[in-house]
């Protein structure tokens, strides 16, 4: 007679097993020795040393280009918008390699390394570059420098192996986080919700201590100092990971072939069919609950996987309708992604035109202290901690009682407020612009780019900070989306490609800051983005940024109100 399942037995009952989900050793998880919270505060940990290090390098960038690497504001702009752009691309590529190859938790050691390899090269470039150089002159009041030709290969191949690092760390250790939390369970997919918000949360706390600890050190200390920091903390990031894999919960993949093989099976043999086979769907089709958009061309074009042509039968590749849906899935998403790049255009200049305003300004804390214009950042991550607080503590429970709903508003819903709050930035940057302008001509600095304009830079304070409460909206709702809307098995990629709005929104922003400066630029004429700030003219910039964001959010608008969510769970 076969043993009964007992916990007196000292076996875990069959109801405490979590199903789908493996320990470290390949052996059945109980509900109560894995995943949660326990293994999330691990994995929040890594991320808010990993954040700490990525700001610490990507936060004042532009001015170690313009700075100690002489660069123009353009070039240094388009430079940093590149990267940037790579960097949030290059997460495609590393959740690729941990959905069908290495697995998340093997990804995440790997991108470890590199990331830790990468920040030692960039800490002995800057120790090893002088700053002070014999091929440094002086023109114009401003110091430039040029180094030589390998220096510069050097640091770009340094840059961008840490972009690559970031690539395979960001996508896989979120979706790895995001999995140690059961959907299936009641109480863990309310918690899988607050982890979201919970986990952009801390890993603002951290930024906000890497803008004004490592800007700090940085323009006044030491660069290789300034980048070694981020060195360590990777090192002790790997730690941390590593302490906590015996708590770590895995998921059992129910397709051993990888799933971008499945889905490209899918529109592989859609295409061989639909010369070969009729446009239409058949009732069959239609009762199996395949047509539930709208019965758009594309999804009819989708459902040709379902069919052999005629006269290869026997040898034609039928796709199953667990294969159509992952595809439907995916190709759902486009509209949503398209949509949203408006607000990643606006994302990019955070970084960027920010901190070059906020250069010109008098940063004056006390008579004999300064706040670097980088670490003004820190008031979009202020926004961002303080407004998660209020958003998932105050804000979703009324508007749960209202909506009834579990996450208080659709995660569409969200993204859509963000987008509004973005566009209300634009506007105010616009506007303070302008003023500084006007401040700077009023007092006879037009041609005087090292004097500080006599207006305070605390004015640039609302226009980071609603950019941080947008980010709330948009970037974690992004996140949520991209995660949830997916096929099980495409959880990394799923992150990854809300990490590619942001990565082609930079392109698209050092794109468009590349036509503009050609536009405008002529002769006895100075560009948009002059060396020169106070002779520049970024607040025309930022008004052609806020009607991009408006047009983004109507055709955001159009497409939001047609989708239809994959899961209950979602609404």
């Amino acid at each position: 007679m076969a043993m009964p399942i007992s916990s007196a037995a000292g076996i875990p009952l069959l109801g405490n097993f979590v199903h789908g989900f493996v320990d470290f050793k390949g052996r059945h998880v109980t509900r109560r020795g894995s995943g949660g919270w326990k293994s999330a505060f691990f994995l929040i940990g890594v991320e808010m040393a990993e954040r700490f290090a990525y700001f610490g390098i990507s936060s004042n960038l532009i001015i170690y280009l313009t700075g100690p690497l002489g660069q123009s504001t353009a070039t240094a702009a388009e430079n940093v918008n590149a990267w940037s752009g790579t960097v949030s691309l290059l997460p495609l590529l590393g959740a690729f390699v941990a959905d069908s190859f290495l697995g998340q938790y093997r990804t995440i050691i790997i991108a470890s390394g590199i990331y830790i390899l990468a920040l030692g090269f960039l800490s002995l470039f800057a120790a090893l570059y002088s700053y002070k150089s014999p091929d440094c002159q002086i023109t114009a009041n401003l110091q430039t420098c040029s180094p030589s030709q390998f220096q510069s290969i050097f640091f770009f191949f340094s840059l961008y192996l840490f972009a690559l690092a970031q690539g395979g760390h960001k996508p896989c250790l979120q979706a790895f986080g995001a999995d140690q939390f059961d959907e299936k369970d009641p109480k863990e997919c309310k918690d899988k919700s607050s982890f979201f918000n919970w986990w952009y949360f801390s890993t603002n706390l951290s930024i906000i201590l890497s803008l004004f600890v490592l800007n700090y050190i940085q323009d006044n200390l030491s660069w290789a100092l300034g980048f070694g920091i981020p060195c360590i903390l990777m090192c002790l990031a790997l730690i941390i990971f590593l302490l906590g894999t015996t708590t770590y919960r895995f998921c059992i993949p129910s397709d051993k072939r990888s799933p971008f093989v499945r889905i490209g099976l899918v529109f592989l043999n859609a295409a061989k069919n639909w010369r070969t086979t009729p446009v239409a769907i058949s009732k069959e089709e239609e009762a199996l609950g395949i047509m539930h958009y709208q019965g758009s061309q594309q999804f009819k074009f989708l459902h040709k996987a379902l069919v052999a042509p005629d006269d290869s039968k026997e040898d034609g590749q039928v796709c199953s309708i667990t294969q159509i849906e992952e595809a439907k899935a995916v190709l759902r998403l486009a509209p949503i992604w398209t949509t949203c790049l408006g607000y990643a255009i606006v994302f990019s200049q955070v970084g960027t035109l920010f901190t070059k305003q906020g250069v010109t300004m008098d940063r004056s804390i006390t008579s004999s202290l300064q706040i670097p214009a980088a670490s003004l950042q820190s008031f979009s991550c202020l926004a961002i901690v303080v407004s998660i607080s209020i958003y998932d503590r105050i804000l979703v429970p009324i508007a749960r009682s209202i909506t009834r709903k579990s996450s208080g508003i659709t995660m569409l819903q969200r993204i859509g407020t963000g987008m509004v709050l973005s566009f209300l930035s634009m506007v105010i940057a616009a506007l303070v612009e302008s003023q500084r302008l006007k401040i700077a001509a009023e007092h006879g600095l037009v041609d005087m780019p090292k004097a500080t304009v006599p207006m305070s830079v605390w004015w640039l304070v609302p226009q980071y900070l609603i950019c941080g409460i947008s980010d709330v909206f948009v970037t974690v709702g992004l996140q949520e989306f991209f995660y949830d809307q997916v096929p099980i098995e495409l959880k990394s990629i799923g992150l990854a490609l809300y990490l590619s709005i942001f990565g082609i929104g930079s392109f698209l922003s050092s794109f468009l800051i590349s036509v503009v400066e050609k536009a405008t630029r002529g002769l006895g004429r100075d560009s948009w983005f002059s060396d020169n700030l106070n002779r520049a003219h970024i607040d025309y910039f930022y008004w052609l940024l806020t009607g991009i964001s408006a047009a983004a959010f109507a055709a955001y608008l159009y497409f939001a109100k047609s989708y239809t969510y994959n899961r209950r769970n979602s609404l």
